[in-house]
């Protein structure tokens, strides 16, 4: 069966009543949702660069994760495009007859799975094994911006789906590695690195 049929018979009819329904909400609402599954992945950004600065008064291994996060979110990143690339779903908007809140990508931009969920997720678990202040934050983040690329319909559920257990579990993996790096940070403690792993 094609990956396309395989992908609608999964949860196209999921798919179908989530991007009807968002037709039935008012403009300013799927305006705001649509800026969010654009943009938000800025959020992860300030997230973790307020992990590192919050991790510097920290234990060692706290400090080496949050300095790690944007690699490990990097690293998500293109173990999730090479799962996308050996799929190559077409994305639902270009397979189902709906009409969706943002335009739907070219041909060729693969579905499966999310990588805007795959990010979002690896950043949320380098932050909730670092900094669980933050995490609050950035978890439901994650959870919601997951939410939003099948609601501008550019995405299938199972696509965001995951994508996220793709993020997180990168993450944790390499996240929980990093923190073998604990020693190099106290040795930066008596450097003139110092600034960039500890407080005064």
């Amino acid at each position: 069966m094609p990956i396309a049929s395989i992908a609608t018979s999964t949860d196209g009819g999921l798919y179908a009543w989530i991007t009807e329904l968002a037709q039935r909400t008012p403009a300013v609402v799927d305006s705001a949702i649509r800026i969010w599954s654009d943009y938000g992945l800025v959020l992860f950004a300030l997230l973790m660069l307020a992990s590192w600065w919050r991790s510097r008064s920290t234990d060692p291994a706290r400090t080496v994760m949050a300095l790690c996060a944007p690699l490990v979110v990097v690293a998500a990143y293109l173990a999730n495009d090479l799962v996308k690339s050996l799929f190559h779903e077409q994305r639902p908007c270009r397979t189902l007859h709906v009409v969706t809140v943002e335009a739907c990508p070219a041909l060729g931009d693969w579905s499966f799975p999310s990588n805007h969920a795959a990010i979002a997720a690896a950043a949320a678990t380098a932050i909730w094994l670092a900094d669980r202040r933050l995490a609050a934050i950035a978890v439901p983040a994650a959870v919601l911006m997951a939410a939003s690329r099948v609601w501008i319909g550019v995405h299938y559920p199972h696509d965001v789906l995951i994508g996220l257990v793709t993020g997180a579990l990168v993450a944790w993996l390499l996240t929980t590695a990093a923190r073998r790096g604990a020693p190099a940070v106290v040795r930066l403690r008596s450097t003139a690195l110092r600034p960039l792993v500890a407080t005064r």
